[in-house]
């Protein structure tokens, strides 16, 4: 690759050799998955999304691909939380230090019982506290109970001091990031995850007349260029109100350099690769980060910080 632009990103001094990253949920359940994302080019690797108990998820069918871009409702399944801490503290002690490690505890008290585990390890790297799993049958989102959010921070802020990140679902209403922002600025947040996918969507096979996927009745979340427009707007709504200190991590809708161009442009230091990731492979982080230099070479930036959440409006 041409280095004429620096790419590296560093979020509380862990560094980033550039901002492209998976998203948590797709080839990343196993080591073998998460070593392939790690040999790539890609800046970093995301784990799964980690339950305290190994999960089978659900019932399959319960992901199928779109015209533009999928629906699935996999369940979190995943090999436990123990699992993935061993694996990101053998890395660590490896040297690699650009991962992520995933929790989505299916209750508050499963997740602070996962964030005490981390803060007594020797893992002093990224985590991302997942309060936006919208395929859990029986389980809501935590992420749309402002409530329960400010409740699981004040809480887990009594006795974790690592760098903690949130996973948050889609908002649609102006006055829900006010509301939201309101109550992160008041935590020490390393930065936010948006978005996860939209929820509960439905799609429709016209030969069969049935749902595409069995959990749910159908119901399941929306990811792919679908769901660009929603990122990019949950990107630019947060990176206005939060602050400075508190990083954004950009997922949703990247398949192209273009994709991750325009959600730094809205404020994202890092971008995650969902759907797009699963067909493609590795080799698309080769190819967006490429994408993404070509553009930015074009443009005359040399460093992503020359176009980082400078947006214009008309």
């Amino acid at each position: 690759m041409d280095t004429t632009s620096n790419l590296q990103v560093s979020i509380n001094d862990i560094n980033f050799n550039n901002p492209v990253l998976n998203a948590a949920g797709v080839r990343c359940q196993s080591t073998t998955e998460l070593d392939a994302i790690l040999a790539s080019t890609a800046g970093g690797a995301v784990t799964k999304s980690a339950t305290l108990q190994p999960r089978n998820g659900n019932e399959t069918p319960r992901m199928q691909s779109l015209p533009f871009g999928s629906i699935n409702s996999m369940g979190l399944p995943n090999y436990g939380f123990d699992y993935y801490l061993d694996y990101v503290i053998n890395q660590q002690i490896a040297g690699n230090q650009n991962l992520i490690l995933s929790i989505a505890g299916l209750s508050i008290a499963e997740n602070l019982t996962m964030l005490r585990q981390i803060q007594a390890s020797d893992y002093q790297g990224l985590v991302e506290l997942n309060l936006s799993c919208p395929n859990v049958a029986g389980k809501s989102q935590v992420g749309y109970d402002f409530e329960a959010v400010a409740d699981i921070l004040a809480a887990a802020f009594t006795f974790f001091d690592g760098h903690l990140g949130l996973k948050l679902p889609p908002y649609f209403d102006l006055n829900q990031f006010d509301e939201l922002s309101a109550i992160l600025n008041q935590y020490p947040l390393t930065y936010v995850n948006s978005i996860n996918s939209i929820g509960n969507g439905l799609a429709v096979d016209l030969d069969t007349e049935t749902v595409v996927i069995k959990p749910k009745a159908g119901f399941g979340g929306i990811g792919g260029d679908y769901v660009k427009p929603t990122a990019l707007a949950n990107i630019r709504a947060f990176r206005l109100r939060l602050n400075p200190a508190i990083k954004i991590i950009g997922t949703g809708g990247i398949s192209s350099g273009q994709d991750v161009f325009e959600h730094i442009l809205c404020g994202a230091d890092l971008v995650q690769i969902g759907t797009a990731f699963g067909p493609e492979g590795t080799p698309i982080f080769e190819r967006v980060t490429d994408e993404l230099e070509t553009i930015m070479v074009a443009k005359g930036y040399r460093s992503l910080a020359d176009f980082r959440g400078k947006l214009k409006i008309i």
